[in-house]
């Protein structure tokens, strides 16, 4: 889906050693931010085959943006342990150095979502909260599965 700015939001996963990295892209930040927690949920299964029956919120607070990102994707992913969840429906704010947001998902149903790795957490490997010369977004990492 092309966005009212003619930008495409997305995301994507980049090979790293023994574990994953994952990329997302978006107008803002916040979009960014929004793009790399699909592709956190791709990790485990289609971000498509899950749907968004119920909404947690969240709410970090870091130094900076590339720490926001990591805590970001650490709570998620904290969620999705805890809760049994998977989460394909994001909803971002960003204040200065304060994020809050809803995700909205379902429990894990092993036999259609067919779960191919757990994610234990996000690493600083490869952090990057940056704006591109064309103003779009980027935030990756590494994450530990």
């Amino acid at each position: 889906m092309i966005s009212e700015t003619g930008y495409t939001p997305g995301w994507e996963h980049f090979a790293h050693d023994a574990d994953i990295g994952i990329r997302g892209a978006g107008p803002t930040p916040a979009g960014a931010f929004e793009q790399a927690a699909l592709a956190l949920t791709g990790l485990v299964t289609d971000p498509a085959d899950v749907q968004p029956q119920q909404c947690i919120e969240l709410e970090c607070r870091a130094p900076d943006l590339e720490l926001l990102f990591a805590d970001w994707l650490n709570a998620l992913i904290f969620e999705m342990s805890v809760r049994k969840m998977l989460f394909s429906r994001f909803e971002v704010r960003i204040d200065g150095t304060q994020l809050q947001a809803r995700a909205w998902g379902e429990r894990v149903d092993r036999k259609r979502h067919q779960p191919s790795v757990e994610p234990k957490g996000a690493t600083y490997t490869e952090l990057k909260v940056m704006e591109e010369k064309s103003g779009n977004w980027i935030a990756q990492c590494v994450v530990d599965v």
